[in-house]
């Protein structure tokens, strides 16, 4: 992604999380394991599989998530996409945000990883809302 920037990497919070966490006499897996239901769901449709064991459980492989947010991105703000989505959208829109989040399914760990910024820099006007099915159904 030729305008990835502003890369910030979570990997000292997380090595800090699981460190207290196995330093904890009792501490249990539920402490640090509470993904929440749809964030497991949405791992499962649409994440991307790594290479790297679950930190917690050692299940393999771990998924990951790109959630995209920003004010150009109009009601798409706040959605999944894919790598190649990421790639197509860097062109389209101005700047947004990429969230990356890493997924165990089976213990239900999950950390954000990394947040970066993508898009060409020229401000635009968000896309013109289309109607969704809540909108119609309410």
């Amino acid at each position: 992604m030729w305008s990835r920037r502003e890369v910030v990497d979570y990997a000292l919070q997380r090595r800090a999380t699981l460190e207290s966490w196995r330093r904890a006499p009792r501490a249990r897996r539920t402490t640090i394991c509470d993904a929440d239901p749809i964030l497991i769901r949405s791992a499962l449709h649409h994440g991307q599989e790594w290479d790297t064991p679950c930190p917690v459980c050692e299940h393999q492989p771990m998924l990951s998530l790109n959630y995209v947010f920003g004010e150009q991105l109009g009601q798409y703000s706040g959605r999944i996409k894919s790598p190649a989505e990421l790639e197509e959208m860097e062109n389209e829109f101005g700047e947004f945000k990429v969230c990356v989040v890493e997924v165990c399914t089976e213990c239900k760990w999950n950390h954000m990883v990394m947040t970066f910024l993508l898009g060409d820099g020229q401000q635009r006007k968000p896309p013109r809302r289309r109607r969704t099915v809540e909108d119609i159904y309410g």
